[in-house]
């Protein structure tokens, strides 16, 4: 698993935006940028969309005026249903990046088999990244919700 100190992989992620569909690339989103990134088991779930992105969005303004340059939230969802839940969402202040087929989540490490449920899933999590590099990791263990909250990622920074 991706720890403090290591550098982000190189993948491409999915971005629908109002110019159609993106393929930002991990260099694209991270060099020379601080970047929040916090990721979700699944879009439109219960803890995902009544706590976890929510956080994110009441907080914004706070975790951007400690110097982070984007907040971004990621799953394995695909590029249409991120989009979705970030206009359900008012989520305007957040980067929404599908990494549909798990490419990001497996070289880092983040993924979890949740069996029938819902198959191999990104593990919930967030990190501080500055520059490609990670210097924060906070991943929730299982049926967890507490580390990885707009609220400690915050005063963490």
């Amino acid at each position: 698993m991706i720890k403090p100190g290591d550098t982000l992989p190189e993948v491409s992620f999915s971005q629908l935006t109002s110019d159609g569909m993106k393929n930002p690339s991990t260099s694209d989103i991270f060099k020379g940028k601080k970047v929040v990134l916090f990721a979700v088991p699944g879009a439109f779930t219960p803890t995902c969309s009544e706590a976890h992105l929510p956080g994110y969005i009441a907080l914004a303004d706070a975790i951007k005026a400690k110097g982070v340059d984007s907040i971004v939230c990621t799953s394995m969802n695909d590029a249409f249903v991120m989009a979705a839940w970030g206009e359900t969402q008012n989520a305007e202040e957040i980067t929404f990046l599908a990494d549909g087929g798990g490419a990001f989540h497996k070289a880092t490490g983040l993924t979890m088999d949740t069996g029938d449920f819902g198959g191999v899933r990104s593990q919930r999590y967030a990190m501080i990244v500055d520059d490609g590099k990670v210097t924060l990791l906070n991943v929730e263990p299982p049926k967890s919700f507490e580390v990885s909250k707009a609220e400690t990622i915050l005063a963490a920074l």
